[in-house]
């Protein structure tokens, strides 16, 4: 039997679709790691199998047992789940060891002693025995986030969902934290982890599930999803794909706004002047190269440029799309001195590019480049 059952599970706010019929079950002892976009819907899919979301439509099972059912009993449920957040939400007024009894003195019906016991022997495992009657105020960010992790442990659960657990740490406590959650890893605990670290996911996780329109868009092992992404989202989150588009109908187009926003899409994720320079000299050279090439002086213009910056690899890619006659304009040619300067612009583009190539298919020319 699945520890987690979904089955048809969505989610909106308003008008805005979150979640859309998705459907998933974990086994016991596995890890699943969940990546994508700020805003996919990770978040929404956690606090919905806690039910801290209602869902719109869909079955939740925990253990068998059907938590979105009417009469269920869900403080009872939610016991068997561990949650930790991004943030640590520790009782400020409390110290360590009391937020660590609490609950399962009052839930579980443990003595003090044996909750005590357990805090303590929790504590050492994370290395933390030492601020066991310390307040939270006075703990670090991962410290207050292990112990966090400490407290979802004293309940026994049969999983731990962990939204995010080091998206508000300083970088240099993310390690701490992400060491305990390996421990726990070793030990095959079930758990479901929303991450955006991502060798941590590829080191950890059985089952990668990349989120995208609504819900699941491709799961895998993580070296299925690492390195051999098979859908277009998911190469594109993989792989770290910026994107710029621009879009000309018009030969009179203002070319300096467009090198313009060539240049700040490049500043904004960091690309040298010189590599900058000879993206803006490749969409210019090979925009009036396909201009002059494929229309005729009477034709209208359908030009689509299309950058992608690679932040994994650092290459840039230009895929530039137009209509007209089918030209490519990288077949031989002849650079003699007399007609050198009527072919300059492919010379340039030549001499630029690593990778180059056209095509024609439906009354569409395709020329990519690769710098």
């Amino acid at each position: 039997m699945s520890v987690i059952e979904i089955r048809g599970l969505s989610k909106s706010f308003g008008d805005l679709q979150v979640l859309n019929d998705v459907s998933f079950s974990i086994e016991e002892g596995e890890r699943i790691v969940i990546i994508g976009n700020s805003g996919c819907g990770k978040s929404v899919f956690l606090r919905c199998i806690e039910l801290l979301e209602t869902p719109d439509a869909g079955q939740i099972f925990i253990d068998g047992q059907e938590i979105t059912a009417p009469n269920c009993d869900i403080d009872k449920i939610r016991q068997s789940m561990g949650m930790v957040y991004q943030k640590f939400h520790l009782f400020t007024h409390m110290t360590v060891m009391e937020n660590l009894c609490i609950a399962p003195i009052k839930l579980l019906g443990m003595s003090m002693i044996e909750a005590e016991k357990k805090a303590a022997e929790l504590l050492t495992q994370v290395g933390l025995l030492a601020k066991a009657r310390a307040y939270p105020e006075v703990l670090s960010g991962g410290q207050q986030q292990r112990i966090a992790i400490c407290r979802s442990l004293m309940m026994n659960p049969k999983v731990i969902l962990f939204d995010e657990p080091t998206s508000a740490l300083d970088p240099t406590m993310v390690s701490e934290v992400l060491a305990v959650i390996r421990m726990l890893a070793k030990r095959k605990m079930t758990m479901i982890i929303v991450t955006h670290e991502m060798n941590f996911a590829r080191e950890v996780a059985d089952k990668v599930l990349f989120f995208a329109d609504g819900g699941i868009y491709e799961q895998g092992t993580p070296k299925e999803i690492f390195e051999r992404p098979q859908r277009e989202k998911t190469i594109a989150f993989i792989h770290r794909h910026k994107y710029f588009h621009y879009e000309i109908y018009d030969r009179d187009f203002d070319l300096l706004e467009m090198q313009g926003m060539v240049w700040n899409f490049a500043e904004k994720y960091g690309l040298k002047a010189q590599y900058t320079h000879k993206i803006q000299l490749c969409c210019e050279e090979s925009i009036y190269t396909m201009m002059s090439g494929c229309y005729d002086a009477e034709d209208k213009i359908s030009i689509v440029v299309d950058i992608t910056y690679t932040e994994s690899d650092g290459t840039v890619q230009l895929n530039l799309t137009c209509a007209g006659k089918n030209y490519n304009p990288f077949e031989d040619i002849d650079v003699s001195e007399n007609d050198f300067e009527d072919n300059l612009s492919v010379i340039i583009l030549r001499k630029s590019a690593k990778f180059l190539a056209h095509s024609y298919k439906d009354g569409l020319n395709k020329v990519t480049l690769r710098l």
